[in-house]
């Protein structure tokens, strides 16, 4: 384990330390989209609970994530990098194909 997996360990979950200090990590469009995708995920039952290890399905919350995802599109167009763009399209995409599959 180097110094710096030492150190993060340090500061409280989701948290990172930066000049001896644990703080939250900056805020970016790309950091926001991908923890309504991994909530998502989480809901779709294909992360398990930090704590207990268990799976579990939530399709309202799952479709409610995509749905939060769509207004966020529609409010931002015009307004992202490409990148950013590509990012929100590849992620709403991938979780509507898996909403289709899981709600069958």
């Amino acid at each position: 384990m180097d110094n710096n997996e030492k150190d993060c360990k340090k500061c409280p979950e989701g948290q990172v330390l930066r000049d001896g200090k644990c703080i939250m990590p900056e805020v970016t469009f790309t950091a926001f989209v991908m923890s309504l995708n991994t909530a998502a995920l989480f809901h779709c039952g294909e992360l398990a609970d930090p704590e207990t290890g268990k799976t579990a399905q939530d399709l309202v919350l799952v479709k409610h994530t995509i749905d939060t995802l769509d207004l966020l599109k529609d409010k931002t167009r015009g307004n992202l990098t490409k990148d950013e763009e590509n990012l929100l399209e590849t992620v709403l995409y991938d979780l509507k194909l898996r909403y289709v599959k899981l709600a069958g």
